[in-house]
């Protein structure tokens, strides 16, 4: 018979057996991130310094994976069936887990039952941009010249249920003006026809606007959201002339549901520690990205801040009238 000392070391044994270890061995061949952006886009390009970083801190490769398309549903439908081992990744977009929820009647996942987040990467800036034509050097000044020719100025975004289209519809509800908004397919066309003046408005990702506005090709007026960002210290946000709503794109570092737990939480952390090296936080604001950093890049405070966001842009989709499709 077991004396109680050894029956006690016994089950914490049992135990010890028991529990999942994975995160001890993981990773053991190399892991895939998915990005449903195209290859050379700004989050890819941040995507790839972060999966250097881990490559090396963790001693197998991440391998970063492109599947563009689709209002980013090819790319997230990929990992929401993948399996659940830890050896895939999604480098989700804010539109893919909060506002396709609402601007689709159908999706091919559920941003709440098939991921967990894992941490919060970077908020992505967007910039109100204006043609040097156009006689306003503020949002003040640009309203109140849309109201003299209601209906004369056109604004470039990527479609109306699109972060910029969205933006541009709340400074619509917000200011009382009547920015016609016109989608393109391809940021490359709505900027040449914002140089070119065919429309006068636009509103774009920092990185993509950065060049163009210190070439003096195009001029900033406004910050979409509620704060002045690092990168552009002297344009005001939009919160500071409207009630804004702060519609900003950011990535999410998500897994597959059932991803074990212990591989969630080492990946978290080796993430958080890629995003405080001096190179990360060199380099994410010259590709107009704010690097998160706090609770948020725990696998608990990226979940706090995906149910937040998620209701938030319920709300303001439903005040904008914009029905699934």
């Amino acid at each position: 018979m077991l004396t109680l000392s050894r029956r006690v070391l016994l089950t914490g044994a049992i135990a010890c057996l028991a529990t999942p270890a994975y995160a001890q061995s993981w990773p053991q061949k190399p892991v895939t991130i998915v990005v449903s952006q195209a290859a050379g886009n700004s989050p890819d390009v941040l995507c790839r310094i972060i999966t250097d970083k881990l490559s090396r801190a963790l001693g197998q490769q991440f391998v970063v994976e492109n599947r563009p398309g689709a209002a980013n549903l090819i790319g997230t439908q990929t990992v929401a069936r993948a399996a659940p081992d830890g050896y895939t990744f999604l480098f989700a977009t804010s539109a893919a887990l909060v506002t396709n929820p609402y601007t689709f009647k159908k999706l091919p996942y559920d941003p709440v039952k098939d991921f967990i987040p894992v941490a919060m990467v970077a908020r992505s800036n967007h910039v109100l941009l204006v043609n040097p034509d156009v006689k306003a050097t503020t949002l003040t000044e640009l309203i109140t010249l849309e109201k003299s020719a209601p209906g004369s100025l056109s604004m470039a975004v990527d479609g109306p249920r699109n972060i910029s289209g969205l933006i541009a519809q709340t400074i619509n509800k917000q200011a009382g003006t009547g920015f016609v908004l016109v989608p393109y397919n391809t940021i490359t066309n709505a900027i040449q026809d914002s140089l070119t003046g065919r429309t006068q408005v636009t509103i774009q990702s920092a990185s993509v606007a950065e060049s163009f506005i210190k070439a003096g090709t195009l001029r900033a007026i406004a910050i979409a959201g509620s704060k002045r960002v690092a990168s552009m210290p002297e344009v005001p946000a939009i919160a500071e002339t409207l009630k804004s709503a702060d519609l900003q794109g950011w990535f999410m570092m998500m897994a597959p549901a059932g991803t074990p737990s212990d591989i969630v939480d080492r990946l978290s952390s080796e993430i958080a520690l890629a995003l405080k090296s001096p190179d990360v936080q060199e380099r994410a604001p010259v590709l107009g990205f704010d690097v998160a950093s706090g609770d948020v890049v725990n696998p608990a405070g990226a979940k706090r801040f995906f149910d937040a966001e998620l209701a938030a842009t319920g709300k303001i989709i439903q005040e904008l009238g914009i029905q699934p499709e």
